[in-house]
């Protein structure tokens, strides 16, 4: 007997992670029948896509504001079919703005309600713990450390690891993936990630872009790779790349990927020697394939400004933003943020990084350690967690 499983992914990442703990889910259960919103790896585990990933993309503070008619349509009509015809479980993966109130308003209705990667309540507004409790049956962490939180405020939770750590091998390929690219095997290459959103290409792609032309004057046969998301992207980018150009820089889009659906942004970081990485996923796929990073990431005033009043807070309770620093609690990496992120201290740190072997070495080895811990067939794990709350349930 089939059962309707309710699905919401927002952004690339989340996106991809809903469609590893699907393929588990489907592994252990193929009666499942997921509708709701995703992206193309969820399309091409067979999810009924409702409504495009990208429509929750922008979800939260100053870029929502711009989107806020479709994001409120998208939202009732969400609601409104699930209450209508209520499935048997519903998994909200990342996207906390809009699927943790989605999921009190489904939860209210009687419908179980699984969140997967919880907000960064450990960093930021500590207080939306008593939200979560109200619109959550059960948690599902990709860290060991999210786990003993919620434990503690009584809310049930299920460490299942990060599916990324299985998907991505535990001893890169570095000539493979240059091959794969069309990169030269020898020289080195630095991967650019500016981010997925517009708002970070904005901020991010010209400080960059400059330190690649520092880089560049240090190093004249340095290849820069940008891996892209979609085309959207790209053509920002590109615009910016008229007024920073840069030597021998490919930008990359997400459709030279492989057929099986693997990002390009995994073959860049693969690929490359060192990464220059705008905070959030990004750095943690950066560390699974074993890069040594440079963090960065800039705020608008006005984000700002909305933040630390929607927060009370001026800064993160941990002294790290990045979450290979955060799950070593130790800054591995340099993090350059706000106006630490001037082009000249980026380049000084890449530069560093090129250069010293040992350093680069050491990082290599911290981030090995990381992945293992991280890797506990995420899959299986939280395809067992969520048939168990659907058997309890119904």
């Amino acid at each position: 007997m089939t059962w309707r499983l309710g699905l919401v992914a927002g952004e690339p990442s989340g996106d991809l992670i809903a469609s590893r703990v699907l393929a588990g889910l489907k592994q252990a259960d193929p009666t499942v029948l997921p509708e709701g919103i995703g992206g193309p790896q969820l399309a091409r585990e067979g999810v009924n896509i409702w409504h495009p990933m990208h429509a929750l993309s922008v979800f939260g503070y100053v870029d929502a504001l711009k989107r806020l008619p479709t994001l409120i349509r998208t939202y009732q009509d969400v609601k409104h079919k699930w209450l209508a015809q209520p499935p048997a479980l519903f998994l909200g993966v990342d996207a906390p703005d809009f699927n943790l109130r989605l999921e009190r308003t489904l939860k209210g209705a009687g419908i179980p309600t699984i969140h997967f990667v919880g907000p960064s309540i450990w960093a930021w507004r500590y207080e939306r713990i008593h939200f979560i409790r109200q619109a959550v049956s059960h948690m599902l962490v990709l860290f060991p450390f999210e786990e003993a939180i919620y434990k503690k405020e009584n809310i049930p939770v299920t460490y299942v690891g990060h599916p990324l750590a299985d998907a991505i091998a535990l001893e890169p390929d570095q000539l493979a993936a240059r091959k794969r690219l069309g990169l030269e095997s020898q020289g080195r290459v630095l991967a650019i990630l500016p981010g997925s959103r517009a708002s970070e290409i904005k901020l991010m792609a010209p400080r960059f872009l400059q330190a690649a032309q520092r880089l560049v004057k240090r190093d004249p046969m340095l290849t820069c790779v940008v891996p892209m998301v979609n085309a959207q992207r790209e053509a920002e980018f590109n615009a910016i790349l008229k007024l920073y150009p840069v030597p021998n820089l490919r930008c990359v889009h997400a459709v030279s990927g492989d057929a099986s659906g693997r990002p390009i942004a995994w073959d860049v970081l693969e690929a490359c020697d060192v990464s220059l990485v705008t905070s959030g996923t990004a750095t943690l796929e950066a560390a699974l394939f074993k890069r040594p990073m440079v963090i960065s990431y800039v705020l608008s005033p006005l984000m700002r400004r909305i933040m630390s009043w929607k927060s009370g807070q001026q800064r993160p309770y941990l002294p790290w933003v990045g979450l290979p620093n955060v799950l070593s609690n130790d800054f591995v990496v340099p993090e350059l943020l706000q106006d630490d992120a001037t082009p000249e201290n980026l380049a000084r740190e890449v530069w560093d990084l090129f250069v010293h072997d040992t350093r680069a070495d050491q990082i290599r080895m911290r981030f090995t350690d990381m992945h293992r811990t991280l890797q506990c067939d995420t899959p299986a794990r939280a395809a067992q967690a969520i048939l168990q709350v659907l058997d309890e349930h119904r």
